[in-house]
This record gives C-alpha cells, sequence and structure tokens, in this order.
C-alpha cells in the first residue's frame, strides 16, 4: 500500500470532477536533476547553478560516424582521425574539409606532428604507422607486427613512440623510420601516451587499467595501478600535474569503440564498424578465428562507477578527483589558462574541473553520443572531435549571451491537470530568464505535442496555460548583457493527476485459528487486526481492567493459534499514491446480498470471529476508497472477492457401533461423522497412554463419515478406550470406546 505525503501545498489548484486532491511538485534543483535535461551554451555547476557558459560552433561535420583524434595545424587548421574510412581530415578555419592523408586500413586512431612540418598516422587493424608530409604525401614510417596503433608521442628529440595491441607493446623509432621494442607493459593494449615536462613517457593501458613512467632506458615505474580496466587517455599540464582518465569495463559502453548509431547500417562501412568495435576492445564476441584473446577481469569494487579523473603531482603522489557515475572520460584537455576539461559519452558532455578540491561543471553538451578528443587551436580556442555523429565543434572563450535549457520529460502517469510553475533566480539588470512550457501525451516530445507556450511572468507562481496531457516539459532561454548574466537554481512544477482507481491485488485467507501477536510494553500481546475479544476469554475479559487497544498497522509478528478465529490479509495500490481506507463484506456461498463486517479500516489486516455466524461456506471482499485523498463526492473504490473457505466451529461426533470378539481379539467398530467438513485425523488411547492413529476402512480420511475397525488383544472390559477426532477446520472431540447399550425389552 502506497502512501502520499506532502510537506507544503505551495500552490491551490481547482480540483476538477475525477482529479485526485493531492498536487505533486516537480522540482528541479540539483546538479543531477538539471543534468537531466538538454543545455545549450549552458553551463551547470555542482551547486546545481544553471548559468550561461562558453558559446559553442560547429565547425565541421563529417561523413565518418567516428572522429577519434585531432591535433592542431598551422593557418588555425586541424587534422582529424576518422574511423570506417581511415581517413585524416584537414579542417581550416573556415570549416572547409580536405582528405588530407587516406589510409589502406580502416581506423586512424592516432595522430602526432612531425617537428618541422607534417604528420605521423597510426593506424587499425593490421597496424602501420605513416608519416606524411605538408603537402599529403605519404609513406610508411614503421611497420610493427602488432595489430593496433592506438597511440603515438613524440619526445624532444624527435623520438617517435607508439603504442600498440593486442600484446601491449611499446615502440622507440627513430626519426629515419628505424625501431624495435622499448617496453612490454605486459597488458591488453598500450591505449595513451604522453611524454612528461622531464622527458620521460608516459603510457595508460588497457588490461590492466595502469599509468607506467618510462625512463630514457626504458626502466618502468607504475605511477598508477588503478581498479579501472583501462587508462584511456593521459595528459600533462603546465605545472608538470598528470591526468589520467580511467575507465570501467562495467560503466556504459566504455569501449574504446563506440557503438555506431542505427542510421550508418544502410551504408557499405557500418558493418565493417561493428566488426572492428568487437576485435579493437580486445573481446572477441564473434568468436573470429585470430581475434585478440578476452581482456583479464578488470579489478573493481562496488559502486566503482564508469570512470574517473586521476591527478599525479610531480612528486608521484595520485589523487581521485572526480568519480563518475554515468557518464565514460574519453579525453583530458587544457584550456590557455589550464583549466582541466573533460570530454565524455554518452551524451556528448564537456565538463571543467576547478576550484579546490576540484568540481565539476558541465560546460556544454553537443548533440552526439561521444566527445571523443580535445585539443586546442592555433589560437588557444578549445576544440573538440565527436562521434556517433563524427563532428568537430569549436569552444569560444567568451561568455554566450543566450542559452537554452530544454527540461527532461515529465510523465504524470495519466492525464494531469496543470497548476503552477515558479522558479528561484538571480536576474541582474538587462538580464532575462524565460520559462515556457508544453505538454502532449506521447512520451517523446513531436508534432503532436501543444506549441511552447508564452513566457510566464510571474516567478513566485505562474498558472501553467499547456494544455491537459499526460506529459509535461519547461524550457528556459537565459539572456545576458556584456556586463552581467542571470543563474536559474530552481524550477518546480505542480500538476494534479486524475484520479486513478485504487485496486486489491491480493487477498490471503489464512488457516482456521491462524493469527498474529504485536508485543506491546505493557499487557499481554494483542492480536494484530482484531478489536473483540477471543471467544474463549470473553467472560474473563468481561472483569478485565482498561479498555481495547487500537492497532496501528498491519505489521504480522509471531504466530500463534486461537480457535474461532479467521485472519485475511491483504495488499492494495493507488496509482495516486492516496491513502486508502478499507471496507470487510461477506457473504454466505450461494447467496448475493453481502453483508459487512467492518468498515473504514486503515490497515491491510482484518481478524474475523467465525463464532458469530452458522458454520457453512464463505467468500469476503475488500473494498478499498481513496476517500481520505479526495473529496467524498469523487473518491473511487477498488474491490476484489476472496476464494471461498469454510466455517465450521463444530466438532464433529463420535458413534461406537459394535463389539464383538474374534479368537483372542476384541473389535471394535465406530464411526465419525460430522455436519460440515470432512474428517481430518482419528487418534485412540488405552489406558491413557500416547496416543496412536486409526485410517478409516477405505484407507483414506476425506470424507464427512468414515467407519473405522479397531482390532486389540485380549478382552476391552477392563481396559479403557478414548478415542479422539479431529475435522479439517481443527474442530476436536472425543469418546469413550464402550459397546452400545442393548435395545430395551418391551
Amino acid at each position: 500500500m502506497r502512501r502520499t505525503c506532502v510537506a507544503v501545498v505551495v500552490v491551490c489548484l481547482a480540483a476538477a470532477a475525477g482529479q485526485a486532491a493531492l498536487p505533486t511538485f516537480w522540482q528541479v534543483s540539483t546538479e543531477a536533476e538539471f543534468l537531466q535535461g538538454e543545455v545549450e551554451n549552458l553551463s551547470i555547476d555542482s551547486y546545481g547553478r544553471l548559468t550561461l557558459g562558453p558559446a559553442t560552433t560547429a565547425t565541421y561535420e563529417s561523413s565518418a560516424p567516428f572522429l577519434w583524434t585531432l591535433v592542431p595545424g598551422p593557418d588555425d587548421s586541424v587534422y582529424v582521425g576518422s574511423g570506417n574510412e581511415g581517413h585524416v581530415y584537414r579542417v581550416d578555419a573556415t570549416g572547409r574539409s580536405s582528405v588530407f592523408f587516406d589510409a589502406e586500413e580502416l581506423e586512424v586512431h592516432a595522430i602526432a606532428a612531425v617537428p618541422g612540418g607534417g604528420l605521423y598516422v597510426g593506424t587499425s587493424p593490421d597496424g602501420k604507422i605513416y608519416k606524411v608530409d605538408a603537402a599529403g604525401t605519404s609513406s610508411v614510417f614503421f611497420d610493427p607486427p602488432d595489430r593496433y596503433v592506438w597511440s603515438l608521442a613524440v619526445d624532444a628529440s624527435g623520438t617517435v613512440y607508439a603504442g600498440t595491441g593486442d600484446k601491449g607493446i611499446i615502440y622507440k623509432i627513430a626519426p629515419d623510420g628505424r625501431g624495435a621494442p622499448f617496453y612490454s607493459t605486459r597488458a591488453t593494449n598500450v591505449m595513451t601516451l604522453a611524454v612528461d615536462r622531464q622527458g620521460r613517457l608516459l603510457a595508460g593501458t588497457e588490461s590492466p587499467g595502469r599509468l607506467f613512467q618510462l625512463d630514457a632506458a626504458g626502466k618502468p615505474f607504475v605511477l598508477l595501478d588503478s581498479p579501472y580496466s583501462e587508462i584511456r587517455a593521459v595528459r600533462v599540464d603546465r605545472q608538470g600535474q598528470i591526468y589520467a582518465a580511467a575507465v570501467s569495463g562495467r560503466g556504459p559502453a566504455p569501449d574504446r569503440l563506440p557503438t555506431p548509431p542505427p542510421e550508418p547500417a544502410q551504408t557499405p562501412v557500418a558493418s565493417v564498424s561493428t566488426e572492428v568495435v568487437a576485435i579493437t576492445i580486445a573481446t572477441d564476441v564473434s568468436g573470429a578465428q585470430g581475434s585478440p584473446p578476452p581482456p583479464s577481469t578488470p579489478r573493481t569494487s562496488p559502486g566503482q562507477g564508469s570512470g574517473a579523473i586521476y591527478r599525479i603531482s610531480p612528486d608521484g603522489v595520485s589523487d581521485l578527483v572526480w568519480q563518475m557515475r554515468e557518464d565514460v572520460p574519453y579525453d583530458v584537455g587544457f584550456d590557455t589558462s589550464g583549466t582541466v576539461f573533460v570530454a565524455t559519452g554518452n551524451k556528448g558532455k564537456i565538463y571543467r574541473l576547478a576550484g579546490s578540491p576540484l568540481q565539476p561543471t558541465l560546460v556544454t553538451r553537443a548533440s552526439v553520443q561521444q566527445v571523443t578528443a580535445l585539443g586546442p587551436d592555433s589560437a588557444g580556442r578549445m576544440l573538440f572531435a565527436t562521434s556517433n555523429p563524427g563532428k568537430v565543434f569549436r569552444l569560444s572563450a567568451d561568455r554566450a549571451q543566450r542559452g537554452t535549457y530544454t527540461s527532461d520529460i515529465r510523465d504524470a502517469q495519466a492525464v494531469a491537470a496543470w497548476g503552477a510553475i515558479k522558479w528561484q533566480a538571480v536576474v541582474p539588470t538587462g538580464t532575462r530568464i524565460e520559462i515556457a512550457t508544453r505538454a502532449g501525451n506521447t512520451r517523446t516530445a513531436d508534432e503532436t505535442w501543444s506549441d511552447w507556450s508564452a513566457p510566464y511572468t510571474n516567478p513566485n507562481g505562474s498558472p501553467i496555460v499547456s494544455p491537459r496531457a499526460r506529459y509535461l516539459q519547461w524550457r528556459a532561454v537565459l539572456t545576458a548583457t556584456p556586463a552581467d548574466a542571470p543563474v536559474l537554481t530552481s524550477v518546480t512544477a505542480a500538476y494534479l493527476p486524475r484520479n486513478a482507481r485504487p485496486r486489491v491485488t491480493s487477498i490471503t485467507v489464512h488457516s482456521p485459528g491462524t493469527v498474529f501477536q504485536r508485543p506491546f510494553p505493557t499487557g499481554e500481546p494483542e492480536i494484530a487486526g482484531f478489536e473483540g475479544d477471543t471467544p474463549d476469554r470473553r467472560a474473563a475479559a468481561q472483569n478485565a481492567p482498561g479498555g481495547s487497544i487500537a492497532v496501528g498497522g498491519p505489521s504480522l509478528g509471531r504466530r500463534t493459534y486461537q480457535k474461532g478465529l479467521l485472519t485475511f490479509v491483504w495488499r492494495a495500490e493507488d496509482e495516486n499514491r492516496d491513502d486508502l481506507l478499507f471496507d470487510i463484506l461477506y457473504r454466505r456461498e450461494g447467496e448475493t446480498t453481502w453483508r459487512p463486517l467492518k468498515r473504514s479500516l486503515k490497515d491491510a489486516i482484518f481478524v474475523w470471529d467465525t463464532t458469530s455466524v452458522p458454520n457453512g461456506r464463505y467468500l469476503v471482499q475488500i473494498v478499498a476508497s481513496d476517500v481520505p485523498s479526495n473529496s467524498p463526492d469523487l473518491a473511487l473504490t477498488g474491490s476484489m472477492e476472496s476464494s471461498t473457505f469454510e466455517v465450521d466451529n463444530t466438532p464433529p461426533i463420535v458413534t461406537v457401533t459394535g463389539l464383538r470378539r474374534e479368537g483372542p481379539r476384541s473389535i471394535l467398530t465406530f464411526e465419525v461423522q460430522d455436519a460440515d467438513t470432512s474428517v481430518q485425523k482419528v487418534e485412540y488411547s488405552l489406558d491413557g497412554d500416547e496416543w496412536r492413529a486409526i485410517y478409516p476402512k477405505d484407507g483414506i480420511p476425506d470424507s464427512r463419515a468414515e467407519q473405522f475397525e479397531l482390532a486389540l488383544e485380549g478382552d476391552l472390559a477392563p481396559r479403557g478406550v478414548i478415542i479422539r477426532a479431529t475435522d479439517s477446520l481443527n474442530n476436536v472431540t472425543s469418546a469413550r470406546g464402550e459397546a452400545p447399550a442393548p435395545p430395551a425389552r418391551r
């Protein structure tokens, strides 16, 4: 039984026919609640404040579903490595693009700038490293035996390092292309590489998720042995602090390759992409020969979440600065001021980490599934590449002048009457916050929904003008001035769902005599659900001091037995979470009129003293009413009938029909009859000795009348035989086993 508790009523709603009396308040005021909606040019901080963030501009939209990596080029251009096509695109400052390099392989996961101009390009599968000059002329720079080239890094001397899979080997390659294994990590894949301020190589691995530091001789040192399955990205800021993005193998889609959307399935490359996804995450779901072995079991801890950001200081001390529950980190980057940004999936969010300790703020949310790479352009502006679909965006260093927040869709569970909407905000002079609503009866907002309403004017409570419907959504538009910007901290909308009929979902009729005691500090335990006196204590109760104790709830205590009582327990539900009252009715089988047993019960339990009615077969009906939460003329009821049950408080009758001798034995014959229920058990005792069971002549005690024969050695006359009979409802009788008196002489 679900109940509703409303602490404060802040709006008054006129109840219409069929409406529940208690409104529901939908409040959005915390960071987690605001993150359920969609933002455009807005930021959400850890305090649950919605503010104008940096403007986001889409500079390039690729035909490739995946853009894995980007590096800045000259003249404000950027180079982007793609998936499914194996292309490297050059995108200029105006957004115009061209294919700078077309690899034979399908995926370009790694790009690094060549000192003096050009690119190193790492491809997969059948991994190779190409060197492409500024004009786009390419040649194979290094061809390792490994299948995947995941990452590239170039140190100050021009030496190239390549992280590969599926054997987790790092290669060191001279500028002339001669290379050899530098270190075997004993991991499945080397996912990310970087060079720290002392020229040491940093390597993040998958299966297990570790961060290595290697000196010039290849001597390894583990900086971070994380409980996560993969270190996906490692970056070094200007102060020499290392940031590592770790991913759990159990998070939402934490694989290196995001799952392609349904649309690319129409193109030839989509099927290839799906196969590559299965291969590159080192988990062979297809069983294809030559696929990499499955990763080792990640060392996870309960509640670990989908990912985390670690910070390792120059002295080697590591801190977990942010643990994610839903978002999956893909990359870490820094703007010109050194602020940390985190790119995530699978909802296309970018967060900024700032403060002491570091706190996340949602900077922007792109209309993509994954933000896969971050990097500054030549002017220092933050760029990010995405997947599903593949796009390139630019974050402005300046605050946007206008931003829009669209809330999640609220499901009222039924057609509802909307009440008032109010909001809390700081709105400096010249700035604006405009709140509007729309409503519809489909789970997804489409053309069948109402148009957005005109902006509401009263933040303390404006009546919602959208039509009655099941679903509601609101939108906030924030507008700034060059000098100041508004801040929105909460929005509350009230609604009154249509009153739903309560339902009784089950009725349990316990076996006769079964009751449940509830302990109290003083006095005897009371029977739960029973307000009267037990049948065998009525006389004593008349002289007992004190009054009855009201039963406060349906909780059941210790099971016990009390003859003549019958316990009913039921379950009921109400979609509006209204408080319920229950009426208990009964009727005898074959009758058509329901008679009341008890009305207006609060608890879902009732004990019936069945000695108040004749023996027979009965049914009860539980009627649930939501009248406590509704006016009497609008309240609704729901009911359920129990299965038929027996009421029988009369014991069976034992009749001795004969006593005869057969040789050394005495044969006692008797009959047991019950007027209402079957004979369940018959026992006998000799001279007060133990009770022994005896079965009827037909072998089964299942009828209202049963015939018995008791054969005993010797003469029964000097011995006392007691017969005890019990019916199916535990009524018990006993009789002495004596021969019937002879008929009187005339």
